[in-house]
């Protein structure tokens, strides 16, 4: 890919350092209000309070986010006063992220009227989201409840080493999978099918988890598209990199290597043929109307 020298996004959290222990959710947990007063009206509450204050005079923090993360995890965790040291190829792999994200800005907000722009979050290790915590084992992911991207930079070496699956637009393809899983956020999609949880049966809801991820993956090749013909940052051999990333992390293909067995009820993402089909269908088309994967017949 040609991405040097090109527009970096400024929607970037850069977290690498620290931990997950909820530093990117913005301190104070509201939800912990009543274990916080159940706290200051015991016995050992003044006590307790008084430790709290003292700790976070000396370390210049907020008592209210002290309390928080003692009652979330049970103890006190501190980031690092060491400042983090990455080296010269994450940081160009950081670059690459957000020329990436940049170029999906561009792209969307040409096609979509009022395109709310996500936020990617590099994080190593574990992270903190409104959608939980996840470790870098998770993998990339997108969480509609606070509208960022989460990514482990590490996770591009995993695509290379461990799914055979090299190449910078087989990781161009990933963060704009994930772009994809933000547009079905910001027009209603996501929420229409989490409100089935619980109404469907497990595996009635896997099936419609699948045409989500297989929607998410035609947006991404909707962007190739479009990218291509305002950019032409893809070079020979490129799509192909993309159609290898979907073949390698397809449902079957996953469950094949880790078990030596396949159970599609339990499919959440689509098979490799699928995901690769409904990219190249957006790579080749380019029209948001063919993308409805929830109508369509056959996957």
């Amino acid at each position: 890919m040609k991405w040097k020298g090109r527009r970096q996004s400024s929607n970037v959290e850069d977290r690498r350092g620290q931990s997950g222990s909820g530093q990117g959710i913005g301190g104070f947990n509201p939800t912990l209000l009543r274990p916080l007063f159940k706290i200051l009206f015991s016995k050992v509450g003044l006590f307790l309070v008084g430790i709290f204050l003292v700790i976070s005079l000396i370390m210049g923090k907020n008592p209210l986010t002290l309390i928080s993360q003692f009652l979330n995890g049970g103890n006190l965790q501190t980031e690092s006063s060491v400042p983090y040291k990455s080296t010269a190829k994450e940081e160009e792999l950081a670059d690459f992220s957000k020329t990436i994200l940049a170029d999906t800005e561009d792209i969307w907000n040409k096609l979509l009227d009022n395109y709310r722009e996500p936020t990617l979050v590099l994080f190593t290790g574990s992270v903190s989201s409104a959608c939980g915590s996840a470790s870098s084992s998770t993998g990339p992911f997108y969480c509609p409840g606070d509208e960022k991207l989460y990514l482990d930079l590490s996770f591009f070496d995993d695509m290379e080493r461990q799914l055979n699956a090299p190449g910078d637009f087989a990781q161009a393809y990933v963060i704009a999978h994930e772009v994809g899983h933000h547009i079905q956020k910001i027009t209603g999609i996501t929420d229409k099918i989490q409100r089935l949880r619980g109404q469907v049966s497990q595996t009635e809801y896997n099936k419609y988890s699948v045409r989500l991820e297989l929607q998410a993956d035609f947006l991404a090749g909707v962007w190739a598209h479009y990218s291509q013909q305002m950019t032409s940052m893809m070079e020979s051999g490129d799509l192909e990199e993309a159609l290898n990333a979907a073949n390698a992390i397809g449902d079957d293909r996953l469950q094949k290597q880790s078990s030596g067995r396949v159970v599609p009820d339990s499919f959440t993402h689509g098979t490799s043929a699928q995901r690769m089909r409904w990219f190249k269908k957006g790579f080749d088309t380019g029209d948001l109307s063919q993308g409805d994967t929830f109508s369509a017949s056959s996957l």
